[in-house]
C-alpha cells in the first residue's frame, strides 16, 4: 500500500497494490501493521455500507464526543469525498481537502477524528464502505452545511443538477454556529 498525505497531512489516502489478470483481481484494504508503520494507528469497531444514487450528497458529519476515526472505499462507482478540519487548535482550522475515490482507482481515504466527513455520488449507483473507530453515537451526532460559503467546498455538480439531500442536512449549521473539536 502507497500512503499519500493530503493537503490536510492527517487526512490520507491510501492507494492499495492490486493484483489483476484476467479472472479480475485482489488488494488488500485493511493491513494493520502497514498502516500502523504509516502512522495510522486505528482500531475498528463498526463497518458501515452506504448506498446512494446519483447527485446523492451526504454530509459534513461528525461526532463531537465519540468522534470517529473513518477509513472510507467506494466499491461501486465513484463518490467525491470530503474531510473538513473541525479542530479549533489546528493551524487548518476550517480546511477542506476532497478527492475522487472509485471503483476504478481503489483510492481510500482515512479521515481521523476531530473532522467532518461527506460524499456526493458522481455515478448513477455507488455502494461506500467505511470502517470505524467508534460507536455511532445518534446523540453526539453533528453536521455542518455542505455549501457553507464560509468552507468554499467545490462540490462537482454540474450546473444545472441540485443535490440529492435529507433533511438533515439541508437544514444543517453554518459552520460559524457549528460544535468544534478542541
Amino acid at each position: 500500500m502507497d500512503f499519500e498525505a493530503t493537503e490536510l497531512p492527517e487526512v490520507v489516502a491510501i492507494h492499495p497494490k492490486v493484483y489483476g489478470d484476467a479472472r479480475g483481481y485482489f488488494c488488500e484494504t485493511w493491513r494493520e501493521d502497514a498502516f500502523a508503520a504509516a502512522g495510522i494507528d486505528a482500531r475498528f469497531v463498526q463497518d458501515n455500507h452506504s448506498h446512494s444514487v446519483r447527485h446523492t450528497l451526504r454530509g459534513l458529519h461528525y461526532q463531537i464526543r465519540h468522534a470517529q476515526g473513518k477509513l472510507v472505499r467506494v466499491v461501486r462507482g465513484a463518490v467525491f469525498d470530503v474531510a473538513v478540519d473541525m479542530r479549533r487548535s489546528s493551524r487548518r482550522f476550517g480546511q477542506w481537502v476532497g478527492l475522487t475515490l472509485s471503483d476504478e482507482n481503489h483510492t481510500m481515504l482515512w479521515v481521523p477524528p476531530g473532522f467532518a466527513h461527506g460524499y456526493l455520488a458522481l455515478t448513477d449507483e455507488i455502494d461506500l464502505l467505511y470502517k470505524c473507530t467508534d460507536f455511532y453515537s445518534p446523540k453526539d451526532e453533528r453536521a455542518v452545511r455542505w455549501n457553507d460559503a464560509q468552507l468554499g467546498v467545490h462540490w462537482p455538480l454540474p450546473p444545472d443538477a441540485a443535490p440529492i439531500l435529507s433533511p438533515k442536512d439541508a437544514g444543517a449549521p453554518l459552520f460559524i454556529d457549528a460544535e468544534y473539536f478542541d
